[in-house]
């Protein structure tokens, strides 16, 4: 069974701050507060205390994270393309890739004109 590479996604730098924002913005924008209201630990506790005593926030939070970590591009629910699950580190190679991996889609028979 294929999974989402986690150990991949969190060496992102870009996914880090994809998976924070996924967080804190439903949380911020329920409380319609912005980044510059946050200006002490002790308020961004607080905030995030409130929001998981909330389950709407919560609701709003888990769909923001869904979001966040599935991808589209692949048939399924939470896991990883052929190539995406193999990477050893963001945009890199594959370890495992030999030549008979194939991807999901290639077997379907095209309907339409051979382009040449």
């Amino acid at each position: 069974m294929q999974t989402v590479n986690f150990k991949v996604r969190f060496r992102n730098p870009v996914f880090i701050a994809q998976f924070v924002l996924a967080i804190l913005t439903p949380i911020l924008a329920y409380a319609g507060l912005t980044m510059q209201d946050i200006t002490t630990w002790a308020a961004l506790g607080k905030l995030l205390l409130d929001a998981i005593s909330n389950p709407y926030v919560l609701g709003l939070v888990i769909v923001s994270l869904w979001n966040c970590i599935n991808d589209p591009t692949t048939p399924g629910v939470i896991k990883d393309g052929v190539h995406g699950a193999r990477y050893d580190f963001p945009g890199g190679s594959y370890s495992d890739y030999d030549d008979e991996v194939t991807d999901d889609f290639e077997d379907e028979e095209f309907e339409g004109e051979e382009i040449e």
